[in-house]
């Protein structure tokens, strides 16, 4: 593939592909569809063995990395925690440092990150390098050099927003969300010219009063909504759609926002916890589909939305996959947002049993037992708050036709207490414990799943969570690390281990894999968390001792 895919109308063809054609790694996720998957085989299950580190980079920092690098042309770039602090760009063979960009980000921003001082790496249009940032801006930076080439503020991190991902971009609208699903900020999305910053649109992902959906909220309680778009987008240029996740409304509390009830009436709380499909030309909502209505559990829907085309009643559909927190494996049409199945891809989910085909809600345990309420005590709620799956990444693996999860296996306690909002302070209205391991002797770990079947193939199981994103090849095999900086390579049919290397502290991001002259390299950051720990008592105190903190970006290649 030759460098001139830098031209804008290459870039729409990789997108049309939303194949795994991911060799040059372009996006966040090899492609807009997300898969998380490369048609690299060079390195297979007979040589991993041999797989060596060709080069390193400390990335400036500590704690929390969580980027995935991209490829363009032989320039590969990064980005570290804390702002970012630095965004790189390397030379990709060797590792040699081309340029690099520290912005100045306020002191103090750890209090309005919830989850922690990350930043998932940077997007690439045009020419431009394009980095969300911790302070709210979005800027867009020469690739050739780093200059700033514009910055756009879009959201007062003050209020408790912070930017962690990479934007989207469709065509020239540069799209994100940010933060604060927490701090009781009220969700939106934005578009932006990708040639000036200026914004072309923004989309409100909480119904303001008077306006569709608002009676959803019970009183004015959508002002302080949360719904926020903080992760990563999908774009199918075919259909014209940018599809993205919100995470759970805020507070925490239902209470505040409905009936405090598995008998939500009308507040479903739109258009929290679910998945919107909008035009990226004009911002407008084309269809929404909420995994988790009236959600009092933290349930975000943010997760990461998968592309492929599967098999369903005689034909090929283009679908959207999602592995939600809330337990349930869903297979939406992307075009229309209608629901085709959802099944438990994890053991032990119990706040409900199902979901139903037809309303396309999840059928709740009964009499409340598991909804947490105001001074109402749910116990052993599995999963817990932080998910039957994280932010990390899975992978879809068009040649095996499986998806590759990093699970959880953790349940929680939750009451509803009362909490009155503060601007850029924590806003959540519960009391919790979230240190409940699951059934089964294990905290998370790997596995296999067919999203036609809707069953697991394989699973590795983990004595520890918070297991790293995925990555899968051509080559027979599926990369990950996990909290204690182990990174694997996995036979993709089978999940049996083929080789692996201690980076040193652990690894929650999600790797990729590039080919220059001909030779395959696969990279991967580690730098545990911080943040995360501190919600889990025992358990994160586990968490911590399992890895120092880091900040290293380390390259493979075949010895």
């Amino acid at each position: 593939m030759n460098r001139t895919f830098l031209s804008a109308a290459f870039a729409l063809a990789i997108g049309a592909a939303c194949s795994a054609q991911a060799q040059n790694w372009p996006v966040y996720g090899g492609d807009t569809g997300n898969t998380r998957f490369s048609d690299a085989a060079q390195i297979t299950t007979s040589n991993v063995k041999n797989l060596r580190v060709a080069w390193a980079l400390q990335l400036g920092t500590l704690r929390s990395q969580e980027s995935t690098p991209i490829l363009v042309g032989d320039t590969l770039y990064v980005t570290s925690s804390f702002g970012p602090k630095n965004v790189f760009a390397l030379n990709a063979r060797t590792g040699e440092v081309r340029w690099r960009y520290s912005p100045d980000v306020p002191k103090g921003i750890d209090q309005y990150a919830c989850c922690d001082v990350n930043n998932r790496g940077p997007a690439y249009h045009d020419g431009k390098l394009l980095v969300g940032r911790l302070d709210g801006y979005v800027v867009a930076l020469d690739a050739k050099t780093g200059k700033e080439l514009w910055e756009t503020q879009v959201v007062d991190y003050k209020q408790g927003s912070v930017i962690t991902s990479p934007p989207t971009v469709a065509k020239n609208v540069v799209i994100t969300g940010f933060g604060g699903g927490e701090y009781g900020a009220r969700g939106a999305l934005i578009g932006l010219d990708a040639a000036t910053g200026k914004e072309l649109w923004r989309t409100h992902t909480v119904p303001a009063p008077g306006e569709e959906g608002s009676e959803t909220w019970k009183g004015d309680s959508g002002k302080y909504g949360g719904a926020v778009a903080w992760h990563i987008g999908s774009y199918d240029p075919k259909l014209n759609l940018v599809y993205y996740g919100t995470s759970n409304p805020a507070p925490w509390s239902a209470v505040v926002r409905g009936n405090d009830s598995s008998d939500i009436g009308p507040y479903s709380n739109l258009y929290s916890s679910s998945v919107l499909a909008l035009n990226p030309d004009t911002g407008r909502i084309q269809w929404h589909y909420q995994f988790t209505p009236h959600d009092a559990w933290d349930y975000d829907g943010v997760n990461e939305l998968v592309f492929a085309d599967l098999p369903f009643e005689g034909r090929n559909v283009p679908v959207l996959m999602q592995a939600n927190r809330n337990g349930f494996f869903y297979v939406l049409d992307r075009a229309n947002g209608k629901l085709l199945s959802a099944k438990q891809y994890v053991d032990g989910v119990n706040w409900a049993s199902g979901i139903d085909l037809k309303t396309g809600r999840p059928i709740e345990a009964a009499n409340n037992a598991k909804r947490p309420g105001l001074k109402r005590k749910a116990s052993d709620v599995c999963p817990n708050l932080i998910g039957a799956k994280n932010w990390m990444p899975m992978s879809y693996d068009r040649r095996t036709g499986l998806v590759y999860i990093p699970t959880i296996n953790l349940c929680m306690d939750m009451e509803g207490v009362q909490q009155d909002y503060k601007r850029g302070q924590m806003y959540l209205g519960v009391n919790f414990d979230l240190a409940k391991q699951g059934a089964g002797g294990y905290m998370g770990g790997v596995k296999a799943w067919d999203p036609v079947k809707q069953q697991a193939v394989w699973f590795n199981k983990d004595d520890l969570f918070y297991s790293g994103g995925m990555l899968s090849t051509a080559g027979g095999l599926a990369f990950h690390g996990d909290i204690k900086g182990w990174f694997r390579a996995l036979d993709t049919k089978t999940g049996k281990e083929l080789w692996k290397f201690n980076a040193g502290s652990g690894i929650s991001a999600a790797p990729m894999t590039y080919t220059l002259d001909g030779k395959q390299y696969v990279a991967v950051v580690s730098g545990r968390t911080l943040s995360i720990p501190a919600f889990f008592g025992p358990l994160g105190e586990k968490m911590v001792e399992a890895s120092p903190e880091g900040g290293t970006l380390f390259v493979f290649t075949l010895n």
